[in-house]
Parts: structure tokens; sequence; C-alpha cells
């Protein structure tokens, strides 16, 4: 790459030398942009699921250093903690250890090096403590206190990698998923822009529940992939990431569950997930929860008799968008949500007093199987055989190669 650089930067003897140096020096600036944007820092919210009005930060592997508004107090050393409560006015009360700062608008802490760690530990309500790397600010929020995580890329795509896959994986996995996680990210990178942070910590941004913690082979694999992303390579534009834990033996079009359809996600047989842990569940719901569902929220028809004997009577071989007939209007993912389904890969009947639903997968069946990808990288398959399997007419990309090659890394990667 270095040749290529070397020889792309040379000065056309035809063009004027002005020229010719101006062209060099915009190519190496470019590459210098993207290479700064590949080490960049994102804002994550975290505990988003919550309304913090109190929590510590405590000292877990390194100082951070402790500012408030426009005020330094020293940092949090081992065995101390900061204290951040809500006021009734809207402020932070701010304590380190049992001692009162003051009350601020903004609190930010900062790390005295590189890939450091504090402990989070929610009071106001008790929530389970997490740990993450790099920096925090912590401001109001309309409700609570909006919690921050300033982490590096590479830091971020680890511990989301081990909350959405988990530990104990073949390399393999980890870098399809680490790939497909930062191509998610870059597409989405934004969408809260408004609430003062990029992303958050839910499944709709990524789950990002702990920095990278029990496995090490999580982070081999996102540095081994480090910069790299997928394309769609009718549009050029960044895929839609989308993945979930199983999908049952049969992947969903996208248009089934959010009336959008996306070219290179097309439903297909997938044989890797058949036999594992997550690609069956069977669930018992009364006959009155389910009959009253269908009739008062989409109007069934109970009093024609065709119908009212299919109402506990539907078979899905591969899936479907609609429960029994389209025309009736109801929405396999309504029913999902509104039973709190598995997936909407199932078939039913009756039995005594209840609806006996069977079903395959879990999640919304769109994009990469996670189990069925785990699967493939324990057969052996490549990270890039296994995403090529899951989305159609995709291209693998680079930071460095795209800015090398289109020289316009700014119109795609905005952190």
């Amino acid at each position: 790459m270095l040749i290529k650089i070397y020889l792309t930067c040379e000065i056309n003897p035809v063009l004027p030398y002005f020229r010719g140096m101006i062209r060099c020096i915009l190519l190496l600036y470019s590459i210098f942009i993207v290479l700064q944007t590949s080490a960049q820092e994102v804002d994550i919210g975290v505990y988003r699921g919550h309304v913090i009005q109190r929590i510590d930060f405590a000292y877990y592997d390194g100082s951070y250093m402790i500012r408030a508004d426009t005020l330094d107090f020293g940092a949090i050393l081992p065995n101390e903690f900061v204290s951040l409560e809500r006021t009734s006015d809207n402020k932070i009360q701010l304590k380190h250890g049992v001692r009162l700062l003051g009350y601020f608008n903004e609190v930010i802490l900062t790390p005295t090096d590189k890939d450091l760690a504090l402990r989070l530990r929610p009071r106001r309500p008790i929530l389970k403590e997490r740990k993450y790397r790099d920096g925090f600010k912590v401001e109001v929020g309309e409700k609570g206190l909006t919690i921050i995580n300033t982490v590096t890329f590479k830091n971020y795509l680890g511990g989301v990698v081990e909350s959405e896959g988990g530990g104990g994986k073949h390399i393999e996995y980890y870098k399809a998923q680490a790939v497909l996680s930062r191509t998610y990210a870059l597409k989405h990178l934004g969408r809260h822009r408004e609430e003062g942070f990029s992303l958050c910590d839910q499944v709709h941004c990524q789950a990002y529940h702990n920095m990278l913690i029990f496995t090490e082979d999580i982070e081999k694999a996102v540095v081994a992939t480090e910069g790299e992303f997928i394309l769609d390579t009718v549009s050029r534009r960044l895929v839609d990431g989308y993945f979930h834990a199983n999908c049952g033996g049969q992947t969903s079009r996208s248009d089934y569950v959010w009336n959008k359809n996306i070219p290179y996600l097309q439903p297909f047989k997938d044989t890797f997930c058949v036999h594992t842990r997550q690609a069956t569940w069977e669930k018992k719901i009364p006959k009155t929860e389910w009959r009253n569902f269908l009739v008062n929220n989409y109007f069934y028809p109970i009093e024609d008799s065709i119908y009212a004997a299919k109402i506990y009577d539907f078979e899905q071989i591969d899936r479907k968008a609609f429960y029994i007939s389209p025309h009736l209007g109801i929405p396999l993912r309504d029913l999902r949500y509104h039973f709190k389904l598995k997936s909407t890969l199932f078939s039913c009947y009756p039995e005594g007093q209840y609806v006996i639903l069977k079903g395959r997968g879990f999640g919304h069946g769109i994009g990469l199987c996670q189990e069925g990808a785990m699967n493939m990288a324990d057969y052996g398959i490549s990270y890039r055989d296994i995403l090529s399997f899951y989305f159609e007419g995709i291209a693998f990309q680079h930071y460095f190669e795209r800015a090398f090659f289109s020289q316009t890394p700014n119109g795609i990667f905005d952190f």
C-alpha cells in the first residue's frame, strides 16, 4: 500500500507542478483523516432502559480526573468513588466519597491513560453494576441523568460483540459479528444526536452492557478486522447489518417486519441453526386471550362459521407475514409483540382451554442468524463467507481502502 501511495503521489510532468503537488497533498490528507476516523471515540448513552436518579462511579482500572462545569477536583484513586445525584432543580449533586463538592450542570470523568475503566453502580434505582472503558460525561436529562460513555470505537465494538454474542465461540464468528456490528454502528451513527450522544446501549442500536471482559478472542477479532465494513454492491451504501439469535431454519423478508424490502436480505433456508439451543419453542395461551385480541383489535370475523373454526388453527411451514390469510390483515409481528413470542415463525392448534403455539427461532429472523453463524465458524467457514451467506450481493471494504480509491472519506463517515 505504501508503494501505491508513492506512485499515486508522483507529479505528472504533463501537469503544472503545483497541480500535481496539490493532488498529492489532498490524497495524503484524505488518508490521514480516515485513519483518524478509524481511531475516533464515539459517544454511547448507557443505562438508557432506566431512569437513573443517582449513580456512583468507582475505581476499577486506573485513575480518572474529575471535572464539573469549569472546576477540577483531582482524581478518583484506588478504593475511591464519586456519587452523582439529580436534584429537584435539575442540577447534579457531586460527592467525592462522602465529601460534597457542589451542584453542577455537567460532570466529566477523564481517564489519565488509555483503555482505563470505571465501575458504574446505579443507586436509585439499584441496578446491576457495569464496567466501561474510557471517558464519561453526565448531564441532567428530561427525567433522570444522561450518562454518556465516550469510548474508542475498538473498545465499543469489543463490548458490543461480547454483549450480543457471549463467550466461548470460534474466532471466525467473532470476526463476522465485529464486521457486522461495525457496519451497523457506522450506518446508524447520530441516531440519538438530539439527545447528546451518537448511539445507545439498547438492542435497536446494539446491546452494549459492559466493556469486553471475558473473551480474549473478541479483542483479537476486532483488531483483525479493524476498519472493515460491508457495502451493498448495487447502491454502494453501508448495508443494514441486522442480526438475530436464531432464524428457526429460514430467514425472513425484511418487509414482513418493517414494511420495507431490502434486496440483499431475501429469505432462504438455513440448516446451520436447526439443531441449536434456541431453534424451537412452545407456549400456551388461554383461548379467551387469543380470541379477544384478534376480535377486538383486528375485527376477526368470528360470526363467520368458516373463520370461527379456524381462529385457533394455523400452520406455517415457510415464513408468512399474516395470520391465517393476508386479507384479514393480522400481522404475525403484532402477535409476537403482544404475546411476547420468541419469533413469528410458529404454528398453533387448540387443546382444551388453550392455544398451543409451537415455534421456531428467536428474534426477527432478518439478516445474520447468530447461532447459524456460530455453527458455520465451527465447521471452519471464514467470517467473510459467513457474512456472504446471510447477505446477498455485498462487498467488503476498509476505511483506508475507501479513502485511497475514492478520496471522499467524509462523505460516508461522520463521527
